[in-house]
């Protein structure tokens, strides 16, 4: 059954639900967090992390579009995925896939070992065991459709990016959902206020929210929506973004089913 859920506008585009998207469904969710860890995912588990996998994917296609513009472009590439970070670094994130990608070579410098002696850039692995780079592919489905859903086009090379980072930030985000149900809760969190010069200062952070998530109810076997919340407080340091992805997952999973 499909829930039509109204969300604000940002940045002048219309965005939909995940109900209403779904980019990433439950069942590729929970194939990532299988990779990761044997616990059981809750349906409204899986379906909180798609939505915030597709909030960030989604601000980040928003900058990017920005960059575009910019130029006059209306095709992505490579170099608009870049400048949206570099202007926000709230969407920094899924940086393991930076090794991997041409895209972000070269961005930190040359790297020296102790001897002076220049280390080679990281090659890509050719093992079969199941990580976040290897199955990047995964994501190409859900990509393309986010993008269309933002009347977007991107060459291919930034796809595999978008692609990569989606792949890493949902597995990240399993493990520290993970680490939320054997500790019992976040054991530490933090949030950081962003603001370019010029720009009003946004509402903090609710501290009632923070409390929420500092401590766990449930068993500790199965992995709940309230727990990829907590994740999301450990993924997203940005207070606009976080506040952003909380929102629109709680939103996502009200009338969800939390088996």
């Amino acid at each position: 059954m499909t829930t039509q859920l109204a969300c604000p506008e940002r940045s002048g585009f219309e965005t939909a639900s995940v109900m209403d998207v779904s980019p990433f469904k439950p069942s590729l969710v929970k194939a990532v967090f299988r990779d990761v860890t044997s616990m059981h995912v809750s349906r409204s588990a899986a379906w909180a992390a798609a939505s915030v996998t597709r909030t960030v994917l989604t601000e980040i296609i928003d900058g990017a579009r920005r960059a575009a513009a910019e130029e006059a472009r209306k095709k992505l590439i490579p170099g608009d995925l870049l400048s949206a970070i570099d202007r926000n670094v709230e969407l920094e994130v899924g940086n393991k896939w930076y090794d991997h990608s041409p895209t972000f070579q070269g961005l930190a410098g040359v790297l020296y070992d102790a001897e002076g002696v220049i280390v080679p850039s990281r090659k890509r692995s050719r093992s079969r065991k199941p990580s976040a780079v290897v199955g990047a592919h995964r994501f190409e489905a859900g990509v393309k459709k986010l993008l269309r859903s933002q009347g977007a086009t991107a060459v291919p090379a930034m796809v595999r990016d978008l692609d990569g980072i989606a792949s890493v930030f949902l597995t990240d985000l399993a493990r520290d959902a993970a680490m939320v149900v054997r500790e019992g809760g976040v054991k530490r969190f933090g949030t950081v206020t962003l603001v370019m010069s010029g720009e009003p200062v946004p509402p903090p952070f609710l501290k009632d929210s923070l409390r929420a998530v500092s401590t766990r109810r449930g068993d500790g076997r199965t992995i709940g929506r309230d727990d990829i919340l907590a994740a999301t407080t450990i993924q997203l340091l940005g207070g606009n973004l976080r506040q952003r992805a909380l929102t629109e997952a709680r939103e996502a999973t009200q009338n969800t089913s939390a088996s």
